[in-house]
């Protein structure tokens, strides 16, 4: 990226990018103007991450979800103040980039398999856990 336009880009972007990958199970938390234009509340949006596209503030991610035997898509901008936060459920195991072939499938063919991750217990909190004798 050239380094005017990343310098003029840097202001917009989060200070704590949001960690997910595709094919991960999210929560989009989304900020939404309830009612009058003074409420503002928190919307979930839950489904698959079927791609991310873009760099900088340009950035999307597209998110799947089936309601009421419906497909439905949505494309957040991962730099937009509008996203509240993203919370991985379930990470899943992907071959692809951009998980498009999800769309002709039915039910149970939907599913990915989960990716375990492997969660490394500190030394001091082991030591803790076990029984003194």
């Amino acid at each position: 990226m050239h380094k005017l336009i990343h310098v003029a880009e840097k202001p917009n972007l989060r200070a704590i990018p949001l960690k997910f990958e595709v094919g991960d199970n999210v929560d989009v938390h989304t900020r939404i103007l309830d009612g009058d234009k003074d409420k503002e509340r928190i919307q979930i949006f839950s489904g698959v991450v079927i791609a991310l596209r873009g760099r900088g503030v340009g950035e999307m991610f597209t998110v799947r979800r089936i309601v009421n035997g419906e497909g439905v898509e949505r494309t957040f901008p991962t730099n937009s103040p509008k996203i509240a936060d993203v919370i991985v459920k379930r990470h899943g195991i992907v071959r692809r980039a951009k998980l498009y072939f999800l769309r002709d499938r039915i039910g149970k063919a939907t599913r990915l398999v989960e990716r375990r991750v492997k969660v490394v217990a500190a030394p001091a909190a082991a030591a803790a856990a076990a029984p003194a004798s």
